[in-house]
């Protein structure tokens, strides 16, 4: 719960900080022709619109999914355009201080979740994980995904072979030990 409050008081001072006021530019005045000042160049490099970078929020957040932020936006910023952390999202675990890259993952894990080894994101700078296909996975591939341990693992593995095959994502609702939330964290890394 602690961390939850440093979070919340991270992401507070952010907002209430605002965006930096404007770099205030002076020109140099023009002189008379033939002044050396109007023949050399001096231009000063236009201003720019920082550009966008896209990061995926996945995990234990309100609404994981991808979001624009401004390049150099922090962790905490992404978890706050996620909706916020759920109450069992262990914010402890993640740097909230760390910048976040275009195409990077953030994966917000719960309270004692063993947190999936994935190659190519990170925890709370986690590598995005591969999909899980629900129809040829593994228990052992299964109990990889966020949430999912053995018994689940097993559990849907056993829905499969009551049904045949999934045909949707939705239908893990049907398998025992998985909720609203559960199939949220999930949505975004299994596929039929």
């Amino acid at each position: 719960m602690a961390g939850a409050a440093v979070v919340a008081v991270v992401v507070l001072v952010l907002v209430l900080r605002g965006p930096a006021p404007p770099v205030e530019v002076t020109l140099p005045m023009a002189g008379q022709p033939g002044d050396p000042a109007l023949t050399t160049s001096t231009a000063v490099p236009p201003t720019s619109v920082a550009p966008e970078v896209v990061v995926h929020a996945a995990g234990a957040l309100r609404s994981p999914g991808l979001y624009r932020l401004a390049a150099g936006a922090r962790v905490a910023e992404l978890v706050e355009a996620a909706g916020g952390p759920l109450d069992d999202s262990d914010l402890d675990r993640l740097n909230l201080a760390a910048p976040v890259t275009d195409g990077q993952q953030v994966y917000v894990p719960r309270r004692g979740e063993a947190v999936p080894a994935v190659t190519g994101a990170t925890v709370g700078t986690a590598p995005p994980m591969a999909m899980v296909d629900l129809n040829t996975a593994t228990a052992d591939q299964l109990d990889t995904l966020p949430g999912v341990g053995p018994a689940t693992a097993q559990a849907i593995l056993a829905e499969r072979v009551r049904r045949g095959r999934f045909a949707s994502v939705e239908e893990l609702l049907e398998v025992r030990g998985i909720g609203e939330a559960k199939l949220d964290a999930l949505r975004d890394l299994v596929r039929v």
